[in-house]
């Protein structure tokens, strides 16, 4: 994989350095605003990526293969459309797009010009959370399940003083179930598949939601997703069956230790090793599918996170929230 990154903000620095260790990928070039462009060079030295430029069809010209879009929400459909139609695959960090109507064009963009396109989701590749899912035939019939993502954002303050921020403008994709939120739906649908309905309950402040409850009905049970990002609270999963429990430790992105529990005493614990570097299996996966053309499980994957997308979109506009790629 020859990978060309777009964006140079946290995220791009946080995840750099396990992406220059990884085999199998080449770091190429990076893709920069023009006021961020000198910063971007220097990330870009200490991680040996000399092409760095602000002009798109420049970082196109690279010899790059892929691309990883790490920008605001509101921007990934156009970078996406315009990577696809050059005939580059797209790895797209979350939340994938805006709504299911770009979620289902980028999907036939990619299929009509036999692209890969990824939503980077770390939650569906952790070896943890594999193990919930090997692990729950073992419980019973589930009766409920559970999974929290509770973050004071460090934007909050300024968007109480005034200042609207990305993370909280409705013309740019932001709020609760669009962040935090969205681990929890994948982590909930990625074992359970699509519910029967859902129905949200978000606490809106200026026309977005700064924390909230879904609600995913399924047949037999209930899963509850809560997440906020104006309150630090309680970050983790449990499901209840009939049998047992099963418990998982960290913030649904991270999932961390899980431990099951049965009825009859019975406890186990696991723990694959890898929250502190999240990053490291789903690009492992992204890696070993565009090189070998297992094109078979990127539809599979991406399929997901439509599902995932669909929930999200129809959720967020039966509770009033309305974004400006709504209107396209």
């Amino acid at each position: 994989m020859k990978l060309g990154i777009i964006g140079s903000g946290g995220i791009v620095k946080n995840f750099l350095p396990f992406l220059a260790q990884m085999e199998g990928l080449e770091l190429k070039a990076m893709l920069s605003t023009p006021r961020s462009l000198e910063d971007a060079k220097l990330t870009g030295a200490q991680f040996g990526i000399e092409n760095v430029t602000s002009d798109f069809e420049t970082f196109c010209a690279y010899d790059i293969d892929t691309v990883y879009v790490a920008v605001p929400n509101f921007m990934h459909y156009d970078y996406c459309k315009k990577a696809l139609e050059r005939k580059l695959n797209v790895i797209v960090e979350k939340t994938m797009v805006s709504n299911i109507e770009e979620a289902l064009s980028l999907k036939q963009i990619a299929e009509e010009n036999r692209c890969f396109l990824f939503e980077a989701i770390t939650t569906l590749y952790l070896g943890n959370y594999q193990k919930i899912r090997e692990w729950l035939p073992r419980i019973g019939t589930v009766k409920i399940a559970q999974s929290q993502y509770s973050q004071y954002s460090s934007r909050y303050n300024a968007f109480r003083a005034g200042e609207v921020l990305p993370a909280f403008d409705p013309a740019k994709a932001g709020g609760a179930l669009m962040d935090l939120n969205l681990y929890n739906i994948h982590y909930i649908m990625g074992l359970f598949g699509k519910p029967e309905s859902c129905q949200y309950f978000p606490n809106i402040e200026r026309n977005i939601d700064t924390s909230g409850t879904l609600i995913l009905q399924y047949d037999g049970f209930i899963a509850v997703c809560t997440a906020a990002k104006d309150s630090k609270g309680m970050r983790g999963g449990l499901i209840q069956g009939t049998d047992g429990i099963i418990r998982s430790e960290a913030s649904p992105n991270l999932v961390g230790k899980v431990t099951l529990e049965l009825n009859d005493g019975t406890v186990e614990e696991y723990d694959d090793g890898f929250t502190d570097k999240r990053m490291i299996p789903e690009f492992e996966a992204f890696i070993k599918a565009i090189n070998t053309d297992d094109y078979a499980f990127c539809m599979e994957m991406l399929d997901r996170s439509i599902a995932v997308t669909k929930v999200q979109t129809e959720a967020r506009k039966n509770a009033g929230i309305f974004f400006t790629a709504d209107e396209k």
